[in-house]
């Protein structure tokens, strides 16, 4: 009975042992924006400059690059992590595949060009070998871990930029509210006044609901961004809804609509004051193949 207890905690003993570093595997980094650092190597205004830098770029050519620093990627291999953090992540276009991540692994010295499908006849494995050996590394020794990965980067941006890649949709990248407060000062306007309009003639709520879908279809045709379409034409309904309703109960005649709505309250409904990258990037559904390039510092 005894020996029978000790072989079973012998067995167990093993499957842990064996079960263990199969389970330490680091985890995949949440993708929170363009470039995210695990070790706090770059500064805030390094990482905003580089993911202003990388916006720009996806905004006129389509093609997406990511930038992820970690401590480690132990036990793993960086090339088995970073095809993991890829098929993650999915950066680049659906079906268009137009995506690279460099990925650091500071504490192991490695780093790795991981290239997604549709860039791997132009950011090939020897041109990636080269941006590593080249121009990252060499910063890497000196202890310019900013001015590798920027200089890295901007290679890759233009090796890619040589690639003859899908004109990008006219979508909108919005990265803060700076960039949405013009939308919403025409919405208003446009709410009030030609609202104001269709409210005469079709009452207020089919007014409202006209001049809602008014925005959103010209929001959608000028924008090309369905989700934000809506979203403008549901303010303009409820902006040009509460303007009518205000103004039918004060005291001026009926004629004088929309006569009470004073200005500087356009996108009170809308909290989001997140301006960080990290609010507004996603991967677009690319696929990585494995390939792209290694390399040591």
């Amino acid at each position: 009975m005894t020996a029978r207890v000790w072989r079973a905690l012998v067995a167990v003993a093993l499957l842990f042992a064996f079960a263990l570093p199969a389970s330490a595997d680091v985890a995949v980094p949440q993708l929170t924006g363009r470039v995210v650092d695990q070790t706090g190597t770059l500064s805030s205004a390094e990482v905003a400059a580089l993911s202003q830098k990388l916006r720009d770029f996806e905004n006129r050519k389509g093609s997406q690059i990511a930038v992820l620093i970690v401590p480690t990627t132990q036990p793993e291999t960086i090339e088995q992590f970073s095809i993991r953090v890829a098929e993650a992540w999915k950066i680049g276009r659906k079906k268009v595949d137009d995506g690279a991540i460099l990925v650091v692994a500071k504490n192991d010295r490695h780093l790795r060009i991981e290239v997604g499908y549709g860039l791997e006849g132009a950011l090939t494995d020897v041109t990636s070998r080269r941006i590593i050996d080249e121009i990252i590394t060499p910063k890497f020794r000196t202890g310019d871990f900013s001015g590798g990965i920027s200089d890295g980067v901007d290679r890759m941006i233009r090796v890619i930029d040589g690639e003859p890649l899908p004109v990008p949709s006219p979508t909108v990248s919005f990265g803060s509210l700076d960039d949405l407060a013009p939308l919403f000062i025409v919405t208003l306007f446009v709410s009030i006044g030609v609202g104001g309009f269709f409210r005469a003639i079709l009452g207020r709520l089919l007014g409202s609901v006209a001049t809602g879908g008014i925005i959103a279809a010209l929001s959608w045709l000028i924008l090309g961004s369905f989700a934000l379409a809506m979203v403008l034409g549901v303010i303009g309904f409820i902006i040009g809804f509460i303007a009518d309703l205000f103004s039918a109960m004060g005291p001026s005649t009926g004629s004088s609509r929309g006569g009470s709505w004073s200005s500087g309250s356009s996108g009170g409904g809308w909290s989001s004051g997140s301006s960080s990258d990290s609010g507004s990037f996603s991967g677009g559904g690319g696929s990585f193949g494995g390939g792209g390039a290694s390399g040591s510092w």
